[in-house]
């Protein structure tokens, strides 16, 4: 069985030539070849330098069908994105000439023409995978039309968490990223885990203010000098246009802040294994972040936003510290409050946690694709 999945994801070449693409999208792909005998890519292809947290494919049997980088924010982005649409939607309609499913990946710019295509113009069957926040009030005039859309449409439609008045045709759908020996590990990891002596924090993702790191070297600096003497260090992995803004304010903050850039992922579990704390006070257009689920089971507890769908996994001092006010303040008291947590109590945490990571690997999402999807 042959499947297209079209996509945003950013695909680049390393120096020696080889094709990587987005680590945690690669990763799902190469694990839905238990499925799918082949699998076309239709993703788009940027000329600039990969990240270190870009990964090959593991097998030709994926096969990467590159789309013209389009995306952005400006006029001219706009513009530049509606202007190839002859030329996406000629890419898309030949691939699909191949391939018995199709999968397409959303919210994203060339999602406003190419969900209409889907749905009116193409009978191979397939369904949508919603990765934003389904539940959004206030979303992006972009990111409104293609979930209208697929709300309107009959084929099935992957949404993070589950909502009041959800149309049958979408599914729960948890984004997969652990793979089973890693859930092994991380129970494992977890029964070692300890609060008693300092704290290490952690965050990962785009270094930016929606997601969050200003709010939390803010509250870091808010800790009064006993506060701040029991937290060991905390990282901070990605990158973004804000990273010197925010190394200017770590600066006389008398705690350890290490700033990572993009890393693989191996090295991203290193910090998760070596942290007790997961940091995201995010108010960005969360589904829910995959980091969440990757930390969690290499035991952290997270310090979260009560935002789109996290608050479904992450409940109260049973699974984690969910903000219901997302500011520097309020973070800066709930890092207090875990502090003062029974070590018994953070491990009654640390086992609470095991019944929703496992329902982000790959073989639990694999299972569900074959038997709600495929069939």
């Amino acid at each position: 069985m042959k499947l297209a999945i079209i996509s945003h994801t950013e695909h680049y070449k390393t120096a020696d030539g080889s094709l990587v693409g987005w680590g945690p999208t690669i990763t799902e792909l190469n694990h839905l070849l238990d499925i799918f005998d082949t699998i076309y890519h239709v993703a788009m292809y940027h000329e600039t330098v990969a990240p270190a947290s870009a990964l090959p494919y593991i097998s030709d049997r994926i096969v990467f069908v590159p789309l013209p980088a389009l995306g952005g924010t400006t006029l001219g982005a706009k513009l530049q994105l509606i202007w190839k649409s002859p030329k996406v939607l000629h890419i898309v309609n030949a691939t699909l000439k191949k391939v018995d499913w199709f999968q397409f990946r959303g919210p994203t710019g060339i999602g406003v023409y190419v969900i209409p295509f889907l749905v009116f113009c193409v009978k191979t069957p397939g369904w949508f995978k919603y990765a934003g926040n389904w539940n959004q009030e206030n979303p992006p005039l972009g990111y409104r039309l293609q979930r209208w859309m697929l709300k309107k449409q009959s084929r099935k439609v992957t949404i993070n968490g589950s909502w009041e008045k959800q149309p049958k045709h979408c599914l729960t759908f948890e984004n997969p990223c652990l793979t089973d020996q890693e859930l092994i590990e991380g129970e494992t990891l977890g029964k070692l885990k300890s609060i008693k002596n300092k704290l290490t924090c952690c965050f990962v993702g785009r270094l930016e203010k929606p997601k969050g790191v200003e709010r939390i070297i803010q509250a870091i600096a808010g800790l009064s000098a006993e506060e701040k003497a029991f937290i060991k260090e905390v990282h901070l992995v990605g990158d973004g246009p804000d990273l010197p803004y925010f190394k200017s304010l770590t600066e006389n903050l008398e705690v350890d802040i290490v700033f990572h850039r993009s890393l693989s992922r191996e090295q991203v579990f290193k910090i998760y294994k070596a942290s007790q704390v997961f940091l995201m006070p995010t108010t960005a257009s969360e589904g829910f972040p995959k980091v969440i689920a990757e930390a969690m089971n290499f035991g952290c507890i997270p310090i979260v936003s009560n935002i789109s769908s996290i608050g479904q996994y992450i409940e109260h001092m049973k699974t984690g510290i969910c903000l219901e006010e997302v500011t520097a303040k309020k973070l800066k008291s709930a890092i207090i409050e875990l502090k003062k947590v029974d070590p018994n109590h953070f491990y009654t945490m640390l086992i609470n946690q095991r019944l929703e990571v496992e329902k982000f690997s790959f073989n639990n999402y694999n299972n569900r694709i074959k038997t709600e999807i495929t069939l």
